[in-house]
């Protein structure tokens, strides 16, 4: 098993395949334009799927699809089907604000493709707008149906809560998920990439999300997935559904963090938070051997000791936290 300086294995791989994406979300993405990537940097589906194999060949069971916004990629289906057939990967996964999904789960679906994650922070229009600058609501829900109809499963919804922004929507959220089998995942709003402009004053808290869900919904603590999900998760009492809170700024989770992602141009990232890739794609495109690739890979995960968010939490606690005063990579680059 393949360990990092902390002893955690690697077992989720992260690949985001493009940096473009058609919202403008406050929390990830917010201003209009950023230094896109080449598109001859961009690695191809066939360069992905090659990279993909080896790691699972490491001990990557679960595959995710980020963005940016990964369905902007055209064709996404044909790298979903290069994907499905890796012998030994267990699970495949897309994560999509949902706005372009009506029009292709069907072809997501018939490549392979069998659960979705998809962003939805406010069942209000109006409000849904303001947080995404250019997404229609309407859009994202036709595309949440549309992934029911065709039975992908399960279908989770993730939600960033930030105070004075959407703390008042999470119950209408709850409800929608409870009232049409939807599982929901709270995530508290990060200081991810450098241009969100975060501050501690937005946080809305995971004890303080909890709190008000089971005010009227009481809820049962499950705990994490194999014990290193990030989501810790809950069922309702009356057996109506679960949902899940990403707590990564009040409980962080590093000590369980058994991810690795790979940037839309061949960037090896080991924290969300880093701020520094190793390229893998030089190797690649220079024609090193599978085993010389495998080798790098292997060299960079077990030098791998990243804690950033139990880092920030005990700068927080000591009053001595300016997120700006460490630069990480924009979360465009990373997904989530």
């Amino acid at each position: 098993m393949l360990l990092d300086a902390l002893k955690r294995p690697i077992k989720d791989l992260r690949i985001s395949v493009t940096d473009r994406c058609n919202f403008r979300c406050s929390y990830c993405m917010p201003l209009d334009e950023y230094e896109w990537i080449n598109k001859k940097e961009i690695l191809t589906f066939e360069e992905i799927a090659h990279l993909a194999t080896l790691f699972v060949g490491l001990g990557v069971e679960k595959i995710r699809l980020t963005g940016g916004e990964p369905l902007v990629r055209q064709n996404l289906d044909k790298l979903v089907a290069k994907l499905s057939a890796i012998d030994g990967l267990q699970d495949l996964c897309l994560t999509t604000n949902g706005a372009l999904l009506a029009e292709k789960v069907a072809a997501l679906k018939a490549a392979g493709l069998k659960r979705v994650n998809i962003s939805i922070d406010s069942l209000d229009p109006e409000k849904f707008t303001r947080i995404t600058k250019r997404g229609d609501l309407s859009k994202v829900l036709e595309g949440i149906f549309a992934a029911k109809k065709y039975g992908l499963h399960p279908i989770k919804l993730n939600a960033v809560i930030e105070k004075g922004i959407n703390q008042d929507d999470v119950l209408n959220l709850v409800e929608f998920s409870r009232d049409h089998g939807f599982a929901i995942r709270f995530i508290e709003y990060m200081d991810v990439g450098n241009s969100n402009s975060w501050t501690s004053e937005k946080l809305v808290s995971k004890k303080e999300i909890i709190e008000t869900i089971n005010s009227r919904y009481p809820l049962k603590e499950v705990g994490r997935v194999q014990g290193s999900a990030p989501s810790v998760d809950y069922e309702f009492v009356d057996g109506c559904g679960d949902i899940g809170v990403i707590a990564s700024v009040t409980e962080p989770f590093c000590p369980s963090c058994t991810r690795v992602r790979l940037t839309a141009d061949g960037k090896l990232v080991t924290c969300l938070f880093s701020d520094v890739g190793h390229d893998v794609k030089v190797l690649l495109r220079g024609g090193a051997s599978d085993k010389e690739i495998t080798e790098f890979l292997t060299s960079i995960w077990r030098m791998r000791a990243d804690r950033y968010s139990a880092e920030r939490l005990e700068a927080l606690r000591s009053s001595n936290y300016n997120p700006k005063s460490h630069k990480k990579i924009e979360m465009i680059s990373l997904g989530g």
